[in-house]
């Protein structure tokens, strides 16, 4: 892939960028197995590839610039504005909607934040597009200062991009590299915008987390229910299972599948998506996932445990826990082989029996792994 933003030194946040796709799909690989070299049983599956530009689902733009002219990108070194609509790995429905999105910056008057100044109100905006076309577009301001004057102007950007479903205001006042605040403010009825992946419509709220690949989170959850039907377990926990992806995948047939996610937000979405589906095996809580896990009886421990955790990992407590526990198998999903890696040292127990790469972020050398783990 050619990016001119790269060529031009303005954007090096796609490290590998103009890198033979082949080779970075290569050196990811290496990358991996050389940290999960210590399980040299390990069955290896082809890497699942993804679209070389085009990809990303979510766009979040940095906004700099002035309210006449803002740019839409991020900040260089001197915190000014690099406007970045045409970026090439965004989905082609987001790069159309920012220039549009910009102009209502303009006619709403929203001062772009100047944070070496620490004035003016504007400082992301964060869209996501749905396979349906539909967007979630949200503006983080540092105050409710312009709040008045969006909702003016809103009309107007509805009728220039009717595919935004849900747009909402995020509040984040103070002085920091955090991309959000506390407070969300609907600006429109509806609250959530539907991610159809595979069969089933995820339900994302304002916060809600969803991988940036679209396709390779299908590939992601195709892969654990496969590995979930061939074990064909009874019971199944969720554990870090934001909006339910994996958990609503895996529930099939009389399977009892129970779904543990910190974020409340979340929580809602994922038992909203399977109502609407009609699924009705499946459970969420909200929780905390190592406490979850100490907390259950030993007659709820389930056959099978799916781990989805961020990049920090599950951490010596849940591994150990999962060690000791009587769960059969695990499936884990991984968007930091280090991580990984160091939490399958601490569950010797069980051991790693296969395992796959989905190339889930081109350009970068970043990558999730699935590695299906079974009690020795």
């Amino acid at each position: 892939m050619q990016c001119s933003y790269f060529d031009a030194g303005v954007c090096r946040s796609c490290t590998l960028m103009g890198t033979e796709y082949s080779a970075q799909l290569a050196d990811k690989q290496h990358d991996c197995k050389t940290l999960l070299a210590a399980h040299s049983r390990l069955e290896w599956l082809s890497p699942i590839t993804s679209s070389e530009a085009g990809f990303r689902n979510k766009a979040k733009m940095a906004v700099g610039g002035t309210v006449d002219s803002p740019t839409l990108g991020i900040l260089d070194a001197q915190k000014s504005g690099v406007d970045l609509r045409g970026c090439g790995v965004l989905q082609p429905g987001l790069r159309d909607a920012l220039p549009r999105i910009a102009c209502f910056i303009s006619q709403a008057r929203i001062a772009p934040y100047d944070v070496a100044a620490r004035r003016g109100e504007l400082k992301y905006v964060l869209l996501t597009e749905a396979p349906s076309g539909e967007l979630m577009l949200r503006f983080v301001l540092r105050s409710r200062e312009a709040l008045s004057r969006i909702r003016k102007h809103l009309p107007g950007l509805q009728r220039a991009l009717p595919r935004a479903r849900m747009i909402s205001v995020n509040l984040q006042p103070e002085h920091k590299a955090v991309l959000e605040g506390d407070t969300e403010i609907p600006l429109t009825p509806a609250t959530t915008l539907a991610m159809r992946t595979n069969t089933i419509d995820l339900r994302l709220g304002a916060k809600s987390f969803f991988q940036t690949n679209t396709a390779i989170a299908e590939h992601l959850y195709t892969q654990a229910a496969d590995w979930c039907a061939h074990k064909n377990p009874r019971s199944v926990w969720d554990l870090y299972c934001g909006v339910g992806g994996f958990a609503l995948h895996v529930a099939a047939g009389a399977r009892h599948v129970t779904g543990i996610e910190v974020s409340a937000e979340a929580i809602e979405s994922a038992t909203a998506t399977a109502t609407a589906a009609g699924i009705g095996n499946v459970r969420f809580i909200a929780d905390n996932a190592l406490r979850f896990a100490h907390e259950s009886r030993a007659a709820d421990i389930p056959d099978l445990a799916i781990v989805n955790p961020p990049r920090r990992g599950i951490g010596t407590d849940l591994a150990h826990w999962l060690d000791d526990s009587a769960v059969q198998t695990v499936i884990y999903s991984s968007c930091n082989a280090v991580s990984l890696a160091r939490d399958l040292e601490a569950m010797p127990a069980l051991a790693p029996v296969q395992a796959r790469l989905f190339d889930m972020f081109p350009q970068t050398r970043h990558y999730e792994t699935m590695v299906l783990l079974e009690r020795r």
